[in-house]
């Protein structure tokens, strides 16, 4: 996952304490211009090197993270201040390698005395640059400790979202279709986990999602993260299986069910097929619906899956011959 990777963030005091500590060391190894050069030489690189790793470590937003990972990051930290901070860790950076090269003159050009103030007064600097980004590096780190806890989703296979309302009997059909040991991602924002499963037509891999707490009720109810992680949803879904319960046996009547179904037909629009389904049809069908099916008695679940992968309509891109 694009967010998983990513290195623990240092704190600024942290990072200033290791890099004076190590031209300390670095000092008493030498003497004269020549211990000053280096303790001014270990700290700046040891700053330098470990705010462009923070900054580097991060994918550009604009052009590496797919929408889906977009709209998710930003719904649970404000990614636009996420950027705001790497790029003044970056211009960190590039502040303390100027200083080092500014310094690196000065000591070489006057006495040993001179010199060592001239280091300290470049210490100074470097701390007081540390110190403007020491909010900066926070939240780059909180962002980080928020963000690789994500979903794994692969967004390159086409995926099948599953709504609907609690007890209808998703997790059902995505245990029952998948016959495997589905993974469950959690949400940061959320307590509730997203089951993830994974099945195979004509050798091409699909994921089957269902994200409880996210399409399981009214837009009024949920509150701004959960609606900005149904937003990228839309980027994720090539299709939507909605689940309904005529039976009433979910604990929701027949009427919210297909109130909140309009909501996600209206949310997806025409760009996603959305196909209604009736589960527990052995108890009831009393609802208009694209497809009747009992998980419980086996009835039926192969012929909605074939019809959401019939819905998704997936061609996966062969190289040409021209290309060969």
């Amino acid at each position: 996952m694009i967010f998983e990777d990513l290195p623990t963030t240092p704190r600024s005091e942290e990072l200033l304490d290791k890099a004076f500590s190590r031209a300390a060391r670095a000092g008493h190894a030498k003497s004269g211009h020549e211990a000053q050069l280096s303790m001014l030489t270990t700290a700046a690189n040891i700053l330098s090197d470990n705010l462009q790793n923070v900054s580097t470590s991060w994918p550009d937003f604009e052009y590496d993270v797919d929408p889906f990972y977009y709209e998710l990051a930003d719904a649970i930290v404000d990614v636009d201040r996420l950027r705001q901070a790497l790029s003044e860790v970056t211009w960190a950076g590039r502040q303390i390698a100027e200083i080092r090269s500014e310094y690196q003159s000065k000591i070489n050009d006057s006495n040993l005395e001179v010199a060592r103030k001239h280091r300290k007064q470049a210490f100074a600097r470097m701390a007081d640059i540390m110190d403007e980004i020491e909010d900066d590096l926070r939240a780059v780190g909180d962002a980080r400790d928020d963000l690789k806890g994500l979903p794994e989703i692969n967004v390159d296979e086409p995926a099948i979202v599953v709504a609907g309302y609690p007890n209808v009997g998703k997790s059902s059909f995505v245990n029952a279709v998948t016959r495997a040991s589905n993974e469950i991602a959690e949400y940061p924002f959320t307590t509730k986990g997203v089951q993830i499963g994974h099945f195979e037509r004509d050798r091409i891999r699909y994921q089957i999602i269902d994200t409880p707490g996210v399409l399981d009720r009214p837009v009024e109810d949920r509150n701004d993260i959960e609606r900005q992680a149904v937003s990228a949803l839309e980027h994720l879904a090539d299709c939507v299986l909605f689940v309904l319960d005529a039976s009433g046996d979910c604990g929701y009547p027949i009427e919210s069910q297909l109130e909140l179904l309009a909501e996600v037909e209206e949310l997806f629009g025409d760009a996603v097929p959305v196909i209604t389904v009736c589960n527990k049809s052995d108890r009831s069908t009393d609802v208009e619906a694209d497809h009747y099916m009992s998980v419980a008695e086996g009835e039926n679940v192969e012929a909605v899956l074939d019809a959401a992968v019939e819905a998704v309509g997936f061609e996966p891109d062969l190289p040409s011959r021209e290309d060969a």
